[in-house]
């Protein structure tokens, strides 16, 4: 058994702790888990009935590649969901209500938006500058790989139609293929708390969203001492061994995870506070995101094959083409995002206000104000 608890050593005999105080601390370790991922879900919960509707209204208007792709930025960043983003799309595609060519660079902001919950969580590390810069810039290694894609891929599908015509493709292996409906683990477990709150919170959404932030960053912080204990110890040279310790490996951990649990935000979210506590480092969690991203296309594909819809298959499946593609181009320049993410984490950990800007900015005002001027 590993020491959770922060002095360095590992199991009873360098500890001096019995087998139930060991026990006891493992309980401990789980239930900030725990805490922490009712913490995200009722985040979540609260900015849909922030903006759930708004969210659909700004998709079903979508007229234009640009307008599409700030569209799914701002819906992603408020529902905080990729995968509900997408699942939209999906519908509105099926119903004839929105064309592949206006749906794609939704799918491309949506992949930017969803990026949102990570960079908040990291918040949580402000109080420690050396914690704070690498938290920060783990989170947005995930930010800056998105916009790179997009910024490569986007021109090619206005063109081209580059990403349309891979997936019509693959959309031919799919027809009469039947939808599954996986169960959401997360959802299970944390739906009770999170209904519980929402009584105590009397269903209003800022009343939702306090409780939610005060649950997460306290979890955070306890977490993120415990996880500091583990530094320089057997349980550190585990987590890398058997995780992040070669590429491919986080790759596919990320991506199993993400389909599993059914939420990139979450799969990322509980790697920040790994990054914080220097357990990992900003190279070693890249792979891991990426993987989040393939996996996080999961859930829309199974929407569309739920509607046995081509249009709707196809778009679906444009979720998937546009990350693994960006994969390809982007990782041999993964020092690119990974260089961009570390400058933002320097910078933002000098002044830390910045961290707030950056959020505000990059996910609410820019789409906003671009979209109002473009309207």
């Amino acid at each position: 058994m590993r020491d959770l608890g922060g002095n360095g050593q590992i199991g009873e005999e360098r500890t001096g702790l019995s087998r139930r105080d060991v026990a006891y601390k493992i309980m401990f370790f789980l239930l900030l888990v725990y805490l922490f991922l009712v913490s995200i879900r009722l985040m979540g919960c609260s900015f849909k009935l922030f903006g759930a509707d708004f969210a659909e209204t700004l998709i079903a208007q979508t007229t234009n590649p640009v307008k599409g792709l700030l569209v799914g930025i701002l819906a992603t960043s408020i529902v905080q969901s990729s995968s509900c983003t997408t699942s939209i799309v999906v519908g509105f595609v099926a119903s004839g209500s929105l064309t592949i060519q206006n749906a794609v660079p939704i799918v491309m902001g949506a992949n930017i938006g969803t990026t949102i919950t990570n960079t908040v969580v990291s918040l949580g590390h402000v109080h420690r500058r050396s914690e704070f810069t690498h938290a920060f810039a783990g989170a947005t290694v995930h930010d800056f790989f998105n916009l790179l894609a997009v910024v490569i891929l986007l021109p090619l599908q206005v063109k081209f139609s580059l990403l349309e015509r891979i997936s019509s493709f693959l959309t031919k292996a799919f027809v009469n293929v039947g939808g599954i409906e996986l169960l959401n683990p997360v959802k299970l477990v944390t739906g009770p708390v999170v209904g519980f709150l929402r009584v105590v919170a009397l269903g209003q959404p800022v009343g939702m969203l306090i409780i939610a932030l005060l649950l997460l960053f306290v979890s955070l912080r306890v977490i993120t001492r415990l996880m500091r204990g583990l530094v320089a110890t057997q349980a550190e040279k585990r987590i890398n061994e058997y995780i992040f310790d070669r590429p491919v490996r986080a790759f596919l951990m990320g991506g199993s995870l993400t389909a599993v649990i059914q939420s990139s935000s979450v799969a990322t979210s509980l790697a920040v506070p790994l990054v914080g506590a220097r357990i990992i480092s900003v190279e070693k969690i890249f792979p891991y995101t990426l993987g989040t991203n393939i996996g996080t296309t999961f859930t829309a594909i199974l929407a569309s094959l739920a509607t046995a819809n081509p249009l709707a298959i196809t778009i679906a499946l444009t979720h998937l083409v546009f990350n693994v593609l960006g994969i390809c181009i982007l990782y041999p320049f993964r020092f690119v995002p990974i260089g961009l993410a570390k400058e933002l984490g320097n910078q933002v950990a000098r002044n830390r206000i910045l961290a707030i800007v950056y959020i505000g900015v990059m996910f609410y005002l820019v789409p906003l104000v671009l979209m109002f001027v473009w309207r």
